[in-house]
């Protein structure tokens, strides 16, 4: 019983002294209330402290972005649903801008701009958080582009390539095929050690679930993050996407890895933007558009790039996909985009509707780092390639006239016709590269010139298969060494020869085979 009553008053002593040397402390906390609500945004009054930027909550646990920053009022883009929201609710400063929770667990997971789970895999939990919003690496802080980034499209490897660490656009009009070209990009970085990030902005949830099923069924979502905003979701949330992606990205880069991000598409991005701004009664400019919409895109795509080794040697590859409209590559987000980014892919919808998949048009897509870290083995055979192809371009326009052609130009025509069915390759089954260079040294040796053109697949595909037999020394010397060597080309061409034989056909001078 003694003991029960000294355990009650040592308890009750130190409630006691605890009381007694408590002070209590009075903290400043801003709250404002909202004075309109429409679509997106909110405007908001008493929070003379705010900084731009500055994430606020609102009630129901929603949050905004303070975007105009006015000596009355501030203009909030508002982060999520905000149909319960009346004027006259309360406001609270957070004190911090929009950040993202980053790291590894974010791997093979589908997830909004604000790190919520939206698969079936449970909470994400990281350890990280990462602001949306970051300064691009330094000028000193960055290296040269020199490793390649392999697509698995032969049309890209050989005559557009890409660099890890390079911007790339992909534009062309709907239905074209963009999205096709990033997703079969993805699935060739399988085994290459590179993590891959797929930021849809305001896509159409049935076509965001068959790239997240092409990605599960391709194994590709083991080193995957998916970032994703519906079209029916806020504006808010649309613009945040691709910051919040590549916040993402980044982490992963500065880890020493190297990252692919895909940005689908940059145009949904500019309309949120432009539709944000238009409310917030910012004014207009070209086309409708705010005249930051330069600033917001360049200060996205200045953050990919390839850092030196002293900052652990990362990089991140960007692919923003941007649609045409009627082919007009002269429209302002075009233009600013094409002028902002290393090079283009134009895919072009006559290609398209003539069945040339991927529809690249090669004369309208250029690179213009990527060549300088492509394979010696690519560098050996893409001149020719590019010649043949573009004097072809050139004479088929004549050709449908019905003009009589000489013996040289017949023979130009039908390489070039040659070059276009081989460079032609069904979705989701990337080349790897010892195939790729085995059909383009048989091209550049005029191998496939007597084969008709109804049996050109079939023999692709079967020097494709032939080329896995090819000794695995010889396929690492594709990848390493300075340049093809003689011995290597010849051993390739002797293969593609004896390959391509069966389907070959005799031709008279001057005739179509």
């Amino acid at each position: 019983m003694n003991t029960l009553q000294s355990f009650y008053d040592n308890a009750f002593a130190k409630i006691a002294s605890t009381r007694d040397s408590f002070t209590p402390e009075i903290t400043l906390r801003e709250v404002g209330l909202i004075t309109s609500v429409s679509t997106g945004i909110a405007r908001v009054s008493g929070l003379p402290g705010v900084g731009a930027d500055e994430l606020v909550r609102f009630p129901g646990n929603v949050y905004g972005i303070a975007f105009n920053v006015d000596e009355t009022e501030i203009g909030v883009v508002l982060l999520g649903d905000y149909a319960h929201l009346h004027t006259g609710d309360e406001v609270q400063r957070t004190g911090r801008v929009m950040d993202v929770g980053v790291g590894s667990q974010l791997l093979g997971r589908v997830v909004d701009p604000l790190g919520r789970p939206l698969d079936e895999g449970g909470p994400v939990t990281t350890r990280q958080r990462l602001p949306i919003e970051r300064p691009s690496a330094a000028i000193m802080d960055r290296a040269p582009v020199n490793v390649p980034l392999q697509t698995g499209l032969k049309v890209v490897d050989a005559m557009i390539p890409i660099g890890r660490g390079q911007r790339e656009l992909i534009l062309g009009d709907r239905q074209t095929g963009k999205t096709t070209i990033a997703i079969d990009t993805i699935l060739n970085q399988r085994g290459k050690d590179v993590v891959c990030v797929y930021c849809a902005i305001g896509q159409r949830a049935s076509g965001v679930a068959k790239v997240v099923a092409a990605l599960r069924e391709n194994h590709a979502m083991e080193y995957t993050v998916v970032v994703v905003t519906e079209g029916n979701d806020a504006p808010g949330l649309a613009y945040i996407a691709p910051y919040a992606a590549t916040s993402i990205a980044e982490y992963f880069m500065e880890q020493g890895r190297d990252v692919l991000i895909v940005y689908d598409d940059l145009t949904q991005h500019a309309r949120s933007y432009r539709e944000l701004s238009l409310l917030l009664r910012r004014p207009p400019g070209r086309e409708a558009f705010p005249g930051d919409i330069f600033y917001i895109h360049s200060r996205l795509l200045e953050r990919s790039t390839h850092l030196r080794e002293e900052l652990g040697g990362g990089s991140l590859t960007a692919l923003p996909i941007i649609e045409t409209e009627a082919q007009n590559m002269s429209a302002y987000i075009p233009t600013n985009l094409i002028s902002i980014t290393d090079g283009q892919i134009y895919l072009s919808p006559s290609l398209f509707e003539l069945g040339v998949l991927p529809a690249v048009d090669v004369g309208k897509s250029v690179s213009r780092v990527g060549g300088k870290a492509q394979h010696a083995a690519y560098r050996a055979v893409a001149g020719d390639l590019k010649l043949g192809y573009a004097q072809f371009e050139e004479l088929e326009s004549f050709a449908r006239f019905g003009a009589r052609l000489d013996t040289p130009t017949l023979k130009s025509i039908e390489h070039g016709r040659r070059i276009r069915a081989c460079l032609k390759q069904p979705e989701l089954s990337p080349v790897s590269v010892p195939a790729q260079i085995a059909v383009l040294l048989g091209l550049t040796a005029e191998l496939f010139d007597t084969i008709p053109l109804d049996k050109i697949e079939l023999a692709e595909r079967a020097l494709t298969e032939a080329a896995t037999e090819l000794s695995p020394k010889l396929c690492s010397r594709f990848e390493t060494a300075n340049s093809l060597s003689d011995d290597d080309r010849n051993t390739v061409v002797e293969l593609a020869r004896k390959v391509l034989e069966p389907f070959q056909v005799q031709t008279q001078p001057g005739t179509q085979p």
